[in-house]
Parts: C-alpha cells; structure tokens; sequence
C-alpha cells in the first residue's frame, strides 16, 4: 500500500533553496502550527461562497496545514492540542465544511474504505456489532460497504473478491466462517479460525456458559433444556463445548432427550418456536431452558406459555447476547450479555491500526467478557410438580 511521506530539504542544492522554504514544515510543533495570526481577524463567509480549507483556516487564525491535518484525522495531528482540535471541528461544523475525499484519496494514494461480510442485516446480533463498527469509523472519517451473504458459501466466497476489487483497505467478518488468503488486514467478529494475517475477536465462551448454567443451578434447575445454535454459525460449536465443561463441572447432567438445535437462516423467534414445539412433544419435563440467542429465547416463551407453562413459574428462560428488545419483553428476559457494540468498535479500532502500522505485529486474538444479566424470566424451581404436570400427554 503506497503512502507518502515527508523528506528534509537537500541543503547543498542551492537552486531549490527558495522552493523549500515555501513549503510548509511537517515537523514543526503543534503549538507553532496551532498559533493564531497576529494581524488576521476572523474570516467572514459571503453569501454563495464555496467553503474551503483556506477559508476555515482564515476563520480560525490558524495554519492551513493544521486545520488539514486535524480535518484529515492524520497521525500527525495527534499532538495537536485537542482544545485546537475541537475548535476546528466545531467551525467545520458550523460552515458545513466536509473534506475533498478525492483529493485526499489522490494525495495519499489511499481508499479510506472498509470492506464489511454479515450474514444479514436484521434485529439482533448484525446490528449491535454493526452500529459499533460505524460509529468508529464514522468518527476516523472512514465509509465502508456491507455485503450480506445470507449463509451461501458462493457468496462467502466471492464478497472478499469482490471488496478487495473497489479497493477496500481493510476488511471486517462479522458471524462469517473465514477461511481467506488475503492481502489486506482482516478482523473476524466471532471468529474461530487462526490463520495468518487475521484478528479473532471472540467471546469468553467459557465463562459466558458458566454464568448461565450457575445461575440456574442456585436457583435449583436440575432438569435444563437446551437450544443449540445452527450448524452454520460461527459460535455454535464453541459455545456448546463450553456449556458441556461448565455443566460437568456442576454435576448438572445434560439429557439428549432435552437438547435441540435451530434449524433455518432466518433470523426470527420463529426458530425458537418451531423447535421448542418439538421438544415439548416429547413430554419430557425440565425446569429451566437455556437458548442460543435472545431471539431463539422470545420464540421459545411463546411455544412454552401455548403448552400452558408460565415464564418463569413452570419454566425459567435464559438468552444470549442481550439485544435492545431482550429488557421489554414480557417478562423481562434474562440472558448472557454479549457486549456486541463494544466488539464492533474493537473490531474497527483493530482494523484501522493494522492499516496504519502496516507491517508491525498484530494481536491474533482478541477476548471479551461477558456478563449475565438477570430479569424476570427466571426464578427458583419451587414449583416443580406443578410444572411436571404440565408436561403430560393429556395437558
């Protein structure tokens, strides 16, 4: 990737002498560049008048140079004073002032475009991690393209392509099996794969399983349904593995009879419906369920009270992930907290470092925490009978 960089003057050529000290000096001080002009007032916009770098310069009492290199997010501008910076982004507020993207991109030899894969983009898990991301980029003066693949490996396959052909600089994997080669920096949001030249951002699934199945064993759940997420997602496996270390280290038995897996693409409670209708076919009695997702959880609820079992009198329901519906269902769902904002705005810092500081070591894996977050869909298992009851074929 071709970037340009400051060279000193070459002080024996004295035919140039007068043609450097025009130049304006990229190594001078943030306090000498941010100096206001003693003999300047504050510029005065003319109905009709086009606002330009100059003119904010000339607003300001400032050097061009500065206003370019605060307005252009350089690196360099970071020792600028941020009381400077905050004046200069406040005028080009004001004046409606938006940089020359073109002339940028021809000047630096650079895109300052991201390359974005989802599944798809709906409430939920997408969304979050989507909204961090853009608030990140947004902020570093970045745009970028969403591709949703929807699950087809032809076009897991061919978006990366496709990205890479309008010059993306970098690229971000969101919930996406990633098994490409690529020449620019690479992020995966839930990614399990290591591979050479990319950052998996992942959950602590252990603890995550942990803080579930915990809480419903105090609460004395013995008899726990679980929902498995779809074969193709990325979390699945990992995040079940994790549940059968954390169950066996209750001494919690997992029953086949009470596990069932998602079964579709569709990012709907209808999921969730579907297969908790099976399992409730099976007139096997549990206290307690354990879903992959909130989304899965909210199908799950309504399948439950339709058999007659009350949330969470007869049947304690946990989520995952703590999407911005989960606190106003009815009740309130209680669910593993995936901080999935927090993971899009690490995922788009890490991306634009790597950009950045091209050719230095990069982390591989990235962990965060999670937390569990407890409402009204679970309480203790004190009426078992009544809930077994319910579960009979005459019910």
């Amino acid at each position: 990737m071709m970037s340009r960089t400051s060279q000193a003057p070459n002080e024996c050529d004295s035919s140039k002498s007068s043609i450097v000290a025009s130049r304006p000096r990229l190594w001078e001080t943030a306090s000498a560049m941010s100096k206001q002009k003693d003999n300047g007032t504050p510029a005065v916009r003319h109905p009709g008048q086009k606002i330009s770098l100059k003119f904010l310069a000339d607003h300001l009492g400032l050097s061009p140079a500065t206003v370019s290199l605060v307005m252009n997010r350089s690196a360099v501008a970071d020792s600028i004073p941020k009381a400077t910076q905050d004046q200069i982004f406040a005028a080009a507020h004001k004046f409606n002032y938006r940089p020359n993207f073109l002339a940028r991109s021809l000047r630096t030899q650079r895109t300052f475009t991201i390359g974005v894969i989802v599944p798809e983009v709906s409430e939920g898990y997408e969304t979050l991690v989507l909204s961090g991301i853009e608030e990140h980029l947004l902020r570093e003066g970045y745009f970028y393209f969403v591709a949703s693949h929807h699950h087809k490996p032809d076009l897991i396959d061919e978006y990366p392509k496709l990205l890479l052909a309008r010059s993306v600089e970098g690229l971000i994997a969101v919930d996406t099996p990633w098994q490409h080669d690529l020449s620019i920096p690479v992020v995966a949001v839930s990614g399990h794969n290591e591979m050479q030249g990319v950052t998996n951002i992942m959950l602590d699934h252990r603890r995550a399983a942990e803080l579930a199945l915990e809480h419903l064993f105090k609460l004395g759940h013995r008899r726990v349904a679980f929902i498995k997420g779809q074969e193709f997602s990325s979390d699945t496996e990992a995040r079940w593995d994790a549940i059968v270390q954390a169950a066996t280290k209750l001494g919690l038995t997992i029953h086949a009879k009470l596990t069932t897996q998602l079964l579709g693409d569709v990012p709907s409670p209808d999921l969730g419906y579907q297969v908790t209708r099976r399992l409730l076919a099976k007139h096997e009695p549990f206290s307690a369920m354990f879903a992959f997702n909130d989304i899965s959880a909210i199908g799950a609820i309504r399948a439950l009270r339709e058999k007659g079992l009350r949330v969470p009198e007869d049947v304690s329901v946990v989520g995952f992930d703590d999407i911005q519906s989960a606190a106003y269902q009815n009740p309130g769902l209680t669910t593993v907290r995936q901080p999935l904002r927090k993971m899009g705005r690490i995922a788009a810092e890490t991306v634009l470092r790597r950009i950045t500081r091209d050719g230095m070591d990069y982390p591989k894996q990235i962990t965060v925490e999670p937390e569990l977050v407890v409402r009204e869909s679970t309480c203790k298992a004190g009426r078992a009978n009544v809930a077994k009851s319910r579960f009979r074929k005459d019910c």
